[in-house]
C-alpha cells in the first residue's frame, strides 16, 4: 500500500479523478430478442456459449463446462462476440460475478445473463476494472442503488449513476499487481483447504470401512437408535411462532455446523406458544440435515426444538458410542449423496434412511476411531 500513496503521490497529487462508469466503459448484453432458448444449446461445436454459471472462484472461465451454439446464433450480435480480456460480469440471477475472458480456445458469446465490459477511454486497464467490479466499494455503491429491498438484475442504468477512479496506468498495474497477489494466495489456501478436505474424507472412510470383516455385527439405522423428523407449526412465516418471552433455539438445516456441532446461536428462535407443536431435543441429541445441505450432522450442545428438514436420533444403543455412530451417519450420506432425489433441493426419506446400516465393531475401538 505504500508503494501506491507513493505513485499516487508523486503522479497525481491533486487527487485521482473520478469519471461516470458508462462514459469509460461499455456494457453490452444479449437483448431480449436475442434470446437463446435450452434447446438451442448443444454439447459440441465450434462456437461456444458462455454463462454466469461457467465463472470459477478465481474469475475465470471454465471452458469445459461451456455449451455451443449455432453460427447463427454467434454471428447475430458482433458487440458480444467475446475476446481475451474482456471482463464479464452476471447481471441476472446470481448478481455480480466476475470473470475474465484468457486462453479463449474458440470463438464464443455470451448467455443472456452476463454482461461483457470494455474500457472505450483507452485510460483503464482490463485488469483494474475486474478487481472494481470484485470491490466492495462497487457492491455498496450497487446497494445503495437499488429502489427496493432487493436487486434482481443489474442495468446499464444503474452503472450510469456509478462512477470508478481513473487514476495512471501505473497505479493502476500496481493495484492490480497486489491485488492479483492476494488473489493468487487466497486460490492457493482454498486448494489447500479442497486437499485437507479429501485427505480427510480418505482416512475417515478407511477407518469407518469394515467390508470383509467377520468380528463385527452390522445395524440398520433403525435398530441403533430411533428417529423421527422435527415439526414445526403452520404456515412458516406466522410471526407468533418465533421469539417472545421463554422462547427457545429452533435447529435448522442452516443451523447445522462443518464441525458437528451447531452454531452457537440459531437463526430461529421459536416461541412458547409453538414449542408444543414442535420437536424437543436435548444437549447432546444426534441430528441430521435431510434436505438443502443433506447429511450434515450435529450433535447438539443446547436444548432446542427441531425443524422437519432434520432428523432427530433418540437414545442411542449401548453397545454403540455416540460420537462413532456420528461419524458413520457422516460418511453414510458422503458415499450415498447421489441416492437422494432432486436437483436443486436434495431430500431423503425415512424409508431411504431406515435401509441405511453401519458395522458396530466393539466398544473399545469405537472409541479409539
Amino acid at each position: 500500500m505504500s508503494r501506491i500513496d507513493e505513485l499516487i503521490e508523486r503522479l497525481c497529487p491533486d487527487g485521482v479523478e473520478y469519471k461516470r462508469f458508462d462514459e469509460v466503459c461499455s456494457l453490452k448484453a444479449r437483448i431480449g430478442w436475442q434470446r437463446l432458448t435450452k434447446n438451442e444449446q448443444q454439447q459440441s461445436g465450434d462456437y461456444m456459449l458462455v454463462t454466469g454459471t461457467d465463472f470459477t472462484s478465481a474469475h475465470t472461465i471454465r471452458y469445459e463446462t461451456c455449451v455451443y451454439v449455432s453460427k447463427e446464433r454467434y454471428d447475430q450480435d458482433k458487440n458480444i462476440q467475446l475476446r481475451n480480456g474482456d471482463v464479464l460480469i452476471t447481471k441476472d440471477g446470481t448478481l455480480g460475478k466476475v470473470a475474465m475472458v484468457d486462453n479463449l480456445p474458440m470463438p464464443a458469446t455470451l448467455n443472456g445473463g452476463v454482461f461483457v465490459v470494455r474500457d472505450v477511454s483507452g485510460m483503464l486497464s482490463n485488469r483494474f476494472i475486474m478487481h472494481y467490479l470484485l470491490s466492495g466499494f462497487f457492491t455498496r455503491a450497487v446497494e445503495q442503488q437499488s429502489t427496493g429491498s432487493t436487486i434482481s438484475h443489474l442495468t446499464q442504468n444503474l452503472f450510469s449513476r456509478l462512477v470508478i477512479p481513473i487514476p495512471p496506468m501505473e497505479v493502476q498495474e500496481e493495484v492490480v499487481r497486489v491485488l492479483d497477489s492476494f488473489a493468487e494466495l487466497e486460490a492457493e489456501l482454498e486448494a489447500e483447504l479442497e486437499a485437507r478436505k479429501r485427505q480427510y474424507a480418505y482416512y475417515r472412510d478407511e477407518l469407518l470401512d469394515f467390508s470383509g470383516r467377520d468380528d463385527v455385527r452390522w445395524m440398520k439405522l433403525g435398530e441403533v437408535s430411533s428417529f423421527r423428523r422435527g415439526s414445526f407449526p403452520q404456515p412458516y412465516g406466522n410471526a407468533e411462532w418465533y421469539g417472545g418471552k421463554n422462547a427457545m433455539p429452533f435447529v435448522q438445516v442452516a443451523d447445522i455446523g462443518d464441525d458437528m456441532r451447531l452454531l452457537p446461536t440459531t437463526k430461529r428462535m421459536i416461541s412458547e406458544l409453538a414449542q408444543p407443536k414442535s420437536v424437543f431435543a436435548p444437549k447432546g441429541t444426534v441430528l441430521v440435515s435431510l434436505q438443502g445441505s443433506i447429511g450434515r450432522v450435529a450433535i447438539s450442545q443446547y436444548d432446542a426444538y427441531i425443524d422437519r428438514t432434520v432428523a432427530v436420533f433418540g437414545e442411542i444403543d449401548s453397545g454403540v458410542a455416540k460420537k462413532y455412530f456420528s461419524y458413520q451417519l457422516q460418511r453414510i450420506f458422503y458415499q450415498k449423496e447421489k441416492t437422494a432425489r432432486g436437483t436443486t433441493i436434495k431430500t431423503i426419506t425415512k424409508e431411504e434412511f431406515s435401509r441405511f446400516e453401519i458395522p458396530v465393531p466393539p466398544l473399545k475401538e469405537q472409541e479409539r476411531i
